[in-house]
């Protein structure tokens, strides 16, 4: 296994590394008495891994992987990797729990987890880190932010960026411990689509979500997103989250939702 390089830290409770994997930069902050430790250096390196693992059975990229083939047909669900398995059951969860605004079938290849699988990996591949003791750390992979906690009290710091001028910060959100992801049409355009229509949205420039769950705060933003403007009725039923909306119609929805 290749130990990722480490970028420069001048203190010695912190440490970073960066690494492209699943088609985008992935960081990893950690922090803490043992940030420094090799063992951290290893569970860095698991999760690097685990990414690399998660790209070749899920990536709609590669024709090797288990989604193509299962898109072609020339495999059956049931004789898939267990791990496909898993993310397909949780599609089914979050299509019912969206009321069918997050649809990993609304693709015309068919399934289509790609909407889920990220975040999902980015929470498995992290375990072998939440495991230690002694660090906290924030990893980043898309726009999504995952904070697992350590003894220190001091909240990551989350940046959202302004949709309408991506070199400004619209807000910044405090997280001790759980998940930060934002989804709208400022870095790919206007790719999230009604699955009832088929038509993409364009009236939600961004939507980001915080909550206790990297996954599900995923599956909220996109789906925020999707439903348009009826969506700033709509976060107000997510229990436990916050976060904010931007309209195209310049409006800037925020929420709180107790657990």
């Amino acid at each position: 296994m290749t130990s990722p390089a480490p970028a420069a830290d001048a203190g010695t409770g912190r440490r970073a590394w960066v690494e492209q994997v699943m088609g985008m930069p992935v960081s990893v902050h950690v922090r803490g008495p043992g940030a420094r430790g090799p063992d951290v250096a290893q569970a860095v390196a698991a999760l690097f891994a685990g990414l690399r693992a998660a790209d070749a059975t899920f990536s709609t990229y590669r024709e090797d992987s288990q989604i193509r083939r299962l898109q072609r047909g020339e495999l059956d669900l049931d004789l898939c990797a267990g791990e496909v398995r898993e993310v397909h059951d949780l599609c089914v969860g979050a299509r019912v729990a969206t009321d069918g605004y997050f649809d990993a079938w609304s693709s015309p290849q068919g399934f289509d987890p790609t909407g889920l699988v990220k975040t999902w990996a980015l929470e498995r591949a992290a375990r072998t880190l939440a495991a230690l003791p002694d660090v906290g750390a924030a990893v980043g992979a898309g726009g999504d932010v995952l904070v697992l906690p350590d003894a220190d009290p001091t909240p990551w710091h989350i940046g959202i960026e302004d949709p309408r001028d991506r070199s400004r910060t619209l807000a910044s959100v405090p997280v001790h411990d759980g998940g930060v992801a934002t989804s709208g049409i400022a870095a790919r355009g206007a790719h999230i689509r009604d699955p009832r229509t088929g038509e993409a949205v364009t009236s939600v420039l961004s939507a980001t979500v915080s909550g206790p769950s990297l996954l599900w705060a995923d599956v909220w933003a996109t789906a925020a997103v999707a439903r348009g403007t009826a969506a700033v009725d709509w976060v107000h039923d997510l229990p436990g989250t916050s976060g904010l909306l931007v309209l195209a119609d310049g409006r800037v929805h925020r929420w709180a939702n107790p657990a």
